[in-house]
């Protein structure tokens, strides 16, 4: 092979590389917003180093080894072009065999090493050395980021698609409604509740934040099967008086949060789940999920979590305007 070639071969396996350590001029990004809604960032660089190990650990596990797998691709063709370049650095492979060097070159950075190819020169002891080096460092990455990936504690929690706005003892109530989907022991489990809705001061500046909301029963000793929870719609409430209309009208967000040590792996979850307002069912209740056989084990029927059914007309009355049951009328948040 010329040297024209292996030098042309060799800068386009080398230009990926210089383009991915480059600081990408700052360019927009659609990400994902609460609610569904879109939000268009600016300003940032995007860079593949930038943020390492967060992009590795936010990927698709089909991109993750993807990616993998183009690294380690294009790692042995750098190297099995820099054999090149010695000559015949590689006993026993074909003269000008490029495809020679490279199965050497993933000999060389898996450390299986066949026997039947190995360096017969400085040159070529020096390139596998470096190379060696290099592979043992991205055996060391990959299992890391591997290990990572599976080790992460994660809550497996079912939260029913459509929150409703129900009358509990007497009282307009918002209530959301999650399982425990692995059936195992979720202890001392503390669930938070917060609205994300704008302001407006007296400035006339309006300002978008969170507010968290009050939950009749924000901690479960025993979390394992389902859980629902309560949040009264009174004069702390930041629905208090509004009409239903306003609500499924507003950009108001709810995010739940929920917080637990597994006792199976011994290790504190995480789960939040986000709702627009128009997720909200105004009017309704939950379907019950749970049941008793005759023989009295108690059954829970998970494929019914996300039903909801209209409340009766006796206790649908004061859902016109949330809060009414209760008076007055608030401004909106």
């Amino acid at each position: 092979m010329a040297d024209s070639q292996i030098r042309e071969r060799l800068n386009g396996l080398v230009a990926p590389l210089r383009a991915a350590t480059k600081p990408a001029a700052p360019r927009e990004r659609v990400t994902s917003a609460l609610g569904g809604r879109k939000v268009i960032t600016a300003g940032l660089e995007n860079n593949l180093w930038t943020d390492f190990y967060h992009n590795a650990m936010t990927a698709t596990w089909p991109t993750f080894f993807g990616v993998l797998a183009a690294v380690f691709l294009c790692l042995n063709l750098l190297f099995a072009t820099i054999f090149m370049l010695g000559g015949e650095p590689i006993a026993n492979a074909r003269p000008g065999s490029f495809w020679d060097l490279f199965f050497f070159s993933v000999e060389t950075t898996s450390t299986v090493g066949y026997g039947d190819m190995h360096p017969q020169t400085i040159y070529g002891h020096s390139v596998a050395t470096i190379e060696n080096f290099v592979g043992m460092v991205l055996l060391a990455v990959m299992t890391g980021l591997v290990f990572a990936r599976f080790s992460r504690p994660r809550a497996r929690l079912i939260f029913a698609r459509n929150p409703v706005v129900t009358v509990h003892n007497g009282v307009p109530t918002l209530k959301f409604r999650l399982a425990n989907a692995r059936n195992n022991f979720i202890t001392e489990a503390n669930a938070k509740l917060w609205v994300l809705a704008s302001n407006v001061t007296t400035e006339g500046v309006r300002l978008v934040g969170f507010k968290p909301m009050r939950l009749l029963k924000s901690e479960n000793p025993v979390f394992a099967l389902s859980w629902t929870l309560f949040h009264p719609i009174d004069q702390h409430s930041q629905l208090y008086g509004l009409s239903a209309q306003e609500i499924e009208t507003s950009e108001m967000n709810f995010v739940v949060s929920i917080t637990g040590l597994d006792e199976t792996s011994s290790q504190i979850v995480h789960a939040r789940q986000t709702f627009a307002a128009q997720d909200l069912k105004i009017g309704h209740e939950f379907v019950d999920i749970h049941s008793t056989d005759e023989d009295g084990s108690r059954r829970v029927d998970y494929s019914k979590i996300h039903d909801t059914r209209p409340l009766e007309p006796q206790h649908a009355a004061g859902m016109e305007l949330i809060g009414a049951s209760v008076g007055g009328r608030a401004d909106p948040p």
